[in-house]
């Protein structure tokens, strides 16, 4: 296999991978009350697929229920039961804990539960999954496009040099790029958590002053 045929096959496995991302529709939740251990089986049943160790890898814990809790992440359970609200909130932590703290999430989805959750919710949290997720198909073609072009242009770094150097030097500068494309939007979503944050504070400090 030449190198050209050795990258196609690469980048089309990449690009393949991405449908494969597992994703939960609304409609395939529960539409009663679950205890934990029948929340944790659910969700594990469904996102395993998307770890990196799906033999052994754990989507969700009770330890992890216990801590979002703690952590007023979740509202606190009805009678030890978990609504189809709560695993939405869960599926959004899922999401979102590989790149955010714990506080940065218990900021945003701190107000989420306030407003939204039960029946005070107008529009209700399924309504909002249901509208945020509702690009997912869209979003993934621009990530394939981002992540090819970036695929392509490593591959036309080092092409000076020996054939096992220039291949594991593509392979660095691939993931380097990614990085930068992580790390940059990381930057920008905590930028966003703070200023919702420091909005929460002096609207706090105006109802004090009141």
């Amino acid at each position: 296999m030449t190198i050209s045929d050795k990258n196609e096959a690469l980048l089309q496995s990449i690009l393949e991978s991405f449908d494969r991302i597992a994703y939960i529709d609304s409609g395939e939740l529960p539409q009663i009350d679950l205890y934990m251990d029948q929340v944790t089986t659910f969700i594990d049943s469904r996102m395993k697929q998307t770890t990196r160790h799906p033999e052994t890898d754990k989507i969700l814990t009770k330890t992890m229920i216990n801590n979002y809790a703690k952590n007023n992440l979740i509202p606190p359970p009805v009678k030890k039961k978990y609504s189809k609200e709560h695993m939405l909130i869960l599926i959004f932590i899922y999401y979102m804990k590989s790149v955010m703290s714990i506080t940065d999430i218990q900021q945003i989805l701190g107000p989420l539960a306030d407003r939204y959750f039960g029946e005070k919710g107008d529009p209700s949290l399924t309504e909002i999954y249901d509208e945020i997720f509702s690009l997912r198909d869209e979003e993934v073609e621009v990530l394939k496009k981002d992540v090819e072009a970036s695929f392509k242009t490593s591959r036309k770094l080092f092409e000076d040099e020996a054939e096992e150097d220039r291949e594991f030097l593509q392979h660095f500068a691939f993931i380097c790029m990614l990085c930068v494309d992580v790390y940059t939007k990381k930057l920008l979503i905590e930028k966003l958590v703070d200023q919702m944050r420091e909005e929460t504070a002096e609207k706090m400090k105006d109802k004090t002053s009141d």
